[in-house]
């Protein structure tokens, strides 16, 4: 008998891998059973805060998945990103970290319901708090 094929899992995110609340989706879906994943990072306008949520985050979600997490940059179109992440490899899910405030430009274009549109099964995970992300931008904008 062949070993079960792990669920390949998209985890998109930006400003919101280093969430405690996706962190622990994401352990939760790789306790249920074997998973692979990979997070998609798709463009933001400042390039610190991207190549911190690539090359940290991916540690914080191998930590928390004790095992290898791929790395995948987007475009400047958080859509186009996912669509062709899909293209380019096979998922059995996805999941999606936008971020809370009511004015993000995922929100404002609607993200969520079109990659849901995409037909794969999504969650999505809204953390109330902010990441460590967002806290140490606060405290550098309020030097």
């Amino acid at each position: 008998m062949q070993p079960a094929q792990p669920t390949r899992i998209l985890v998109v995110a930006h400003r919101t891998a280093s969430t405690p609340v996706l962190l622990d989706e994401i352990g939760r879906s790789a306790r249920a059973a074997p998973c692979a994943f990979a997070l998609l990072s798709p463009d933001h306008p400042s390039r610190k805060a991207l190549d911190w949520t690539l090359e940290d985050a991916i540690g914080l979600l191998e930590r928390e998945t004790q095992g290898r997490v791929r790395g995948l940059a987007g475009g400047a179109d958080a859509f186009e990103a996912v669509s062709r992440a899909l293209r380019e490899d096979e998922f059995d899910e996805i999941i999606v970290a936008p971020v809370r405030e009511e004015r993000s430009r995922w929100r404002r274009r609607d993200l969520v319901h079109r990659i849901a549109g995409l037909g794969l099964p999504v969650t999505v995970v809204v953390d109330r708090q902010k990441s460590i992300i967002e806290v140490l931008d606060d405290s550098i904008s309020m030097r």
